[in-house]
Parts: structure tokens; C-alpha cells; sequence
């Protein structure tokens, strides 16, 4: 999809994105600042100063929008969706009658996501990635890693929703963070290092880990409702966008096709209970997964989009067993 080179937009990939026996890598979020309450950051949260770039597709900023859903922070943080099938030079916004979803940039008028990230930092080496969170007052990049994004949209905007849920409760922090370690490695990031592994053997390496991960999490779902107990916690929201996408995009087009999602009687029937949660179905679209993934030139050269979403969210779900 491209990078930025000294500010300047060039084909290709970052070559630390490829280890030497063939894995992929991520990169590195590059933009790491934090909004607090009390502003002793330089960033204080404020309603209307703060705005995402997303695009609905991409399950890194998915999270970010659980969030922004079920903290019912959508009056006070403001978001632009990207285009999902347009890549010549990195995410794209502006207006397709098939995507009525997406949105111009509202902030800046740029065309192309890379512009916003060399105006914040001219000479700006990397990938250009969603989420963004971007700063209206100062005209900054905050931040672009959505797991300390989500973390204060969790704690930091308390003064401005009624929803003082904490999905990061102190005393299953430690838990948490064991579950997101797993869970990232195999299952988040699993999936791209199986659809990306540039050798067999770093393929099957992350395609045995993906499935005994989700295994794994099967049992747990056996005996209670979500991953830390019976409350829903990060742990659940950051899980939660690779299984909305995982039967229609990473089964097929990344090779991770030992079981969908369906196939697991658990953890599909958790899905549907996270999907029906107040205001996250709003944040799923199956279609601009498929838009998304199916336009990644290097994984599906003839760019043919698959017409059917073969996902179900919408069923009853069973895991009101649990209390």
C-alpha cells in the first residue's frame, strides 16, 4: 500500500516488516502522546477538539469506534471514515454511492490520509495508519495506536458521557493484560501473520497458533460469559474486531481456514452477544471488510471482490446462561 519516505509517498513496504525467515512483522505506531482529564498531558479532553480518522474496515480502528459507541462519547469526538477499495496512494476519503458510509476529510479537505500525517510531521518516515486520533486545537497528531487509544477514551472523557463503565477495572488488569498479550500475537495480529508470512514455515507457525489460541479461548467461553469473567472488559472489545471479520475475510483470502468462526459454537454465540451490546452494531460493517481485504493487491491481484458476506451477527445468542 505504500510508506511515507522523508515525507515523501512511495510504493512499497518497510523492509522491518519481514523478518528473515519470511513472518510479518508490524511496525511500530509512531505517534504516542495521551490525552488526559486534567490536560497535564498537553492534550486535555475537551468536547469537539478531538477527532478520529478511521476506516470501518480496518479492525485496529474498529476498536477505537467500540469505544467511541459504547462510552457514548459520539457527540464529543468527532470521525471521518476512509474509502475501503482505494489504495493508490495509502487510505483515501471522499464520497462512492456504493460506500455512502464514508466521508470526505471534514477537518482539512485532504484527499489522501499520508497528507494529514506530513502536515503534522513534514519529514515523517513509516506507515500510514488508522486510527488516528488528531487534536483540532493544536493541529496534532495525538496518537495512532489504538490500544492507548481506547485506554483514554476508557478513563479520560468521564466528565463528558454517562456511561462510567470501566472496561479496564483494576483488579482484572493483570488478567487483561495476559489475555491481550495471547491474544494479539495469535488471533489480532495471528491472522495478518498467516495472510502476509512470506514462507511455509512462518505461515503454519501462526496458522497453529491462531487456531489453538481460538481453542483455547472456546473453553474459556465454555464456562463463562466473556474472556476476564462475566463482565465485558477490553479483553472482549479488542477480540472482538477479528471475529466480526474473520468468516468473511481472514478464513479465505489469509489462509486461515482450519475453522470459521461459525464452526465454533462458543465463541460465535459470544460474538453475537458482543455485537448485540448497546451501540456496537453501528460499528460493524460486513461488506467494507470484504470492500477492504479483497482490494489488497498483493493477496488478490485481479482485485475480483467476493459477492456474498457470509456472517451471521444478528441470531439470538445463548450467553445470557451466564450471570
Amino acid at each position: 500500500m505504500g510508506v511515507l519516505i522523508e515525507g515523501k509517498w512511495t510504493d512499497g513496504r518497510l523492509p522491518e516488516e519481514t523478518s528473515a525467515n519470511g513472518a510479518f512483522l508490524r511496525a511500530a505506531s509512531a505517534f504516542r502522546g495521551k490525552v488526559t482529564a486534567d490536560g497535564s498531558s498537553g492534550f486535555k479532553a475537551e468536547p469537539g477538539r478531538y477527532h478520529l480518522y478511521v476506516m470501518l474496515g480496518c479492525p485496529w480502528a474498529h476498536r477505537t469506534l467500540l469505544y467511541r459507541a459504547v462510552k457514548k462519547l459520539e457527540p464529543v469526538i468527532t470521525v471521518d471514515y476512509a474509502l475501503p477499495h482505494i489504495r493508490e496512494e495509502g487510505w483515501t476519503y471522499g464520497t462512492d454511492p456504493l460506500y455512502p458510509e464514508c466521508t470526505p476529510d471534514t477537518i482539512h479537505g485532504f484527499r489522501y490520509l499520508h497528507q494529514l500525517y506530513t502536515y503534522c510531521e513534514p519529514r515523517y518516515t513509516g506507515k500510514v495508519t488508522v486510527p488516528v486520533l488528531f487534536d483540532k486545537k493544536t493541529s496534532k497528531i495525538v496518537n495512532n495506536e489504538s490500544s492507548e487509544i481506547i485506554r483514554m477514551l476508557n478513563t479520560e472523557f468521564k466528565a463528558f458521557t454517562d456511561n462510567q463503565t470501566d472496561y479496564y477495572p483494576q483488579d482484572k488488569q493483570v488478567e487483561i493484560d495476559r489475555l491481550n498479550a495471547l491474544v494479539y500475537h495469535n488471533v489480532n495480529n495471528g491472522v495478518y501473520r498467516c495472510g502476509f508470512a512470506q514462507s511455509q514455515k512462518a505461515y503454519e507457525e501462526a496458522f497453529d497458533g491462531l487456531f489453538s489460541t481460538l481453542d483455547e479461548i472456546e473453553k474459556i467461553l465454555e464456562r463463562q460469559r466473556y474472556l476476564a469473567g462475566n463482565t465485558l472488559t477490553e479483553a472482549d472489545l479488542r477480540l472482538f474486531p477479528t471475529l466480526a471479520r474473520f468468516d468473511v475475510a481472514y478464513y479465505s483470502l489469509f489462509k486461515c481456514n482450519l475453522r470459521r468462526i461459525a464452526d465454533y459454537p462458543n465463541i460465535s454465540n459470544y460474538m453475537r452477544d458482543i455485537y448485540a451490546q448497546p451501540g456496537v452494531a453501528s460499528t460493524v460493517n460486513a461488506r467494507q471488510y470484504i470492500a477492504n481485504y479483497y482490494s489488497i493487491d498483493r493477496l488478490n491481484p485481479p482485485l475480483i471482490v467476493p459477492k456474498g458476506t457470509p456472517v451471521d451477527y444478528t441470531s439470538p445468542h445463548d450467553r445470557s446462561r451466564f450471570h
